[in-house]
């Protein structure tokens, strides 16, 4: 079975002697964001993930959720209603929300540590709070006033959940394709007709009314995606004072039966003439939408760093007293019989690459969680603007990067068990299953990857990139001499300067072949993201060494450090040569030939 124990001196110090969060947080005004309140925030949440949450890990896989067919209930895993009410209770829900609607005002980067908690004890039941947070920042962003005062209030509170109602059976990710339709009536409410898949926590029975954000049609809607509007349509009706009435016309179809998170309900929701809201403007739905996706991905990038974390901590344990063979130069452990697997060298490649990526993601993570706050109450308005920027150019990276490792990571855990990984008693096969689907939602991996190198470098004219450029540059000239990091400057600074090159490169290339983007997207997402987790290791030493940590722990950021520059780095020259390769490779062979 599969134990998590939170990462709290990581995560303080990523927080603190990394960001200078608590620094932060008094300069942008949230007085209370100080060292003693986030340490207590950190000590308790810990508790609740490690005693409540993290024991119901496989309970909810092996339980999974019940659908009644008969009713469209849904029942959530045992245990699941208890550990959301102590959630609740707790004030863990508006953790991060505005006071004047019942939350405790913390700054976003303050909630991050909570959320990679969570993901890691149980991802399963992370859904179900999950996207009340986007709903929450749909409705501050888009909702009309009386809508923010009746929606909002419950929803920070906990005492109703979320939900983001997009895709449908034909259309995937082209929502421009969707067929759901909202009929006006008489009272200013909207009638809401269709069918929507993949509904993260649509039905359960963990509160009492579910708040759905449904994307449709109005009868005089352009076509494609400019004539997409959004809607509040809540399970059981909301009158605009805030009354509740009967039972909506929203009813669970069907559970998705998964590869993973079995405990998560995943719904077919059926809108069968449904009383819903507008909000924000009719025909730019997506836009208001999107507000909750970009929240929603940066929030699935962390599922990826909490699985990861959980899994090299097992892996770690288990090598640690797994005894096989004996060290290629000698025995380490001669009073044992065999010496434990942690001395072999490739057993060391696996750790130590699960390390890499999770420490070093923990940085970049949390970053982009500080990056949101700065833009939303910087005082600076050039700092709010470049700080927007570089959470755009950051979102797909962190979300792409950190599942796709949170894969690799799991894999790797796994791996380290040899076969006894692949049974379930240790825990780690369902890690890897429920790694997978993080790649999937909220935009694949591919999606991603179109989004950074299509819209956020070539339509906006790369002005998330130039930022990140002069951050590491910034660093490099600040560190040059230093002899702590010495060493990671100048390659650090030649990846920063290739992956110009590489952009520029790019961008010339599909000036005159319209399929360069697509073809080096994949490429260029993970070449930024390996560049990027360079420059997050080179500071991660620097804050160590000026930090007050153990030598052990100094040391331990420094020989990670020097792992990652060493065997890790040197994918991006893959992922350039991939790039480099052009669109011939991929699209010379025609349709018929892949049957051949």
């Amino acid at each position: 079975m599969s134990t998590y124990k939170a990462p709290l001196t990581d995560m303080r110090f990523v927080l603190f002697d990394v960001l200078g969060a608590e620094a932060q947080f008094q300069r942008l005004g949230y007085a209370d964001a100080t060292r003693d309140v986030l340490d207590a925030v950190l000590e308790e949440g810990a508790r609740f993930n490690e005693t409540v949450l993290a024991p119901l890990n496989a309970v909810g896989d092996q339980i999974g959720c019940k659908h009644d067919k008969a009713t469209g209930a849904v029942t959530t895993p045992p245990g699941f209603k208890q550990a959301y009410d102590q959630f609740v209770d707790g004030g863990w829900s508006g953790l991060t929300a505005e006071t004047q609607f019942g939350g405790q005002g913390m700054p976003h980067a303050a909630g991050v540590p909570l959320k990679e908690m969570i993901d890691a004890a149980n991802l399963a039941w992370g859904n179900f709070p999950l996207l009340s947070h986007g709903a929450t920042e749909a409705l501050l962003h888009h909702g009309e006033e009386w809508q923010q005062e009746v929606f909002l209030k419950p929803l920070v509170e906990g005492r109703w959940t979320g939900t983001m109602c997009l895709t449908e059976p034909h259309c995937g990710t082209d929502l421009g394709l969707l067929k759901t339709k909202a009929e006006p009536q008489a009272d200013g409410s909207y009638s809401i007709s269709g069918t929507k898949i993949f509904i993260t926590a649509g039905e359960h029975d963990l509160t009492d009314n579910i708040i759905h954000l449904v994307l449709a049609r109005l009868p005089d809607a352009p076509a494609g995606s400019k004539g997409i509007s959004l809607f509040i349509v809540p399970k059981v009706k909301v009158a605009r004072d805030g009354s509740v009435g009967e039972a909506n016309a929203v009813r669970c179809g069907s559970l998705e039966h998964k590869m993973g998170i079995h405990g998560s309900a995943t719904c077919v929701m059926n809108f069968d003439g449904a009383q819903g809201y507008l909000i924000g403007q009719p025909n730019k739905g997506l836009m208001a939408m999107f507000t909750m996706m970009n929240t929603a991905r940066l929030a699935v990038g962390l599922q990826g760093l909490g699985l990861s974390d959980r899994a090299l901590q097992n892996a770690l344990r288990y090598s640690r007293d797994r005894l096989q063979m004996r060290s290629l130069s000698g025995p380490k452990f001669p009073e044992l019989p065999a010496d434990p697997i942690i001395v072999h060298p490739d057993v060391r490649r696996m750790l130590l690459t699960c390390k890499a990526l999770v420490e070093g993601g923990r940085a970049m993570g949390y970053d982009a969680a500080l990056l949101v706050d700065i833009a939303h109450a910087s005082p600076d308005e050039a700092e709010r603007a470049q700080a927007d920027a570089l959470i755009g150019f950051m979102t797909p990276i962190v979300k792409a990067c950190l599942t796709e490792w949170g894969v690799e990571c799991t894999y790797h855990a796994l791996q380290c068990f040899g076969g006894h990984g692949y049974i379930a008693e240790h825990g780690m096969e369902q890690l890897a299953r429920d790694a997978r689907i993080t790649t999937l939602y909220e935009g694949t991996t591919g999606i991603q990857a179109l989004d950074l190198l299509g819209r956020k470098v070539m339509q906006l004219q790369g002005a998330g990139l130039q930022a990140m450029l002069a951050k590491i540059e910034a660093f490099c000239a600040q560190n040059e001499n230093n002899a702590a990091v010495a060493e990671f400057v100048a390659p650090l600074r030649k990846a920063a300067g290739e992956w110009l090159q590489l952009t520029m490169s790019v961008g010339k290339r599909a000036a005159a072949d319209a399929d360069e983007v697509g073809a080096a997207s994949y490429d260029y997402l993970f070449y930024s993201g390996y560049v990027c987790l360079a420059y997050w290791w080179a500071r991660s030493v620097a804050a160590a060494e000026a930090s007050g940590q153990s030598q052990a722990f100094k040391d331990g950021k420094r020989e990670t450090a020097r792992f990652y520059f060493a065997r890790l780095l040197p994918r991006t020259q893959a992922h350039k040569a991939a790039i480099d390769s052009g669109t011939a490779p991929l699209m010379a062979l025609a349709a018929e030939g892949f049957d051949a």
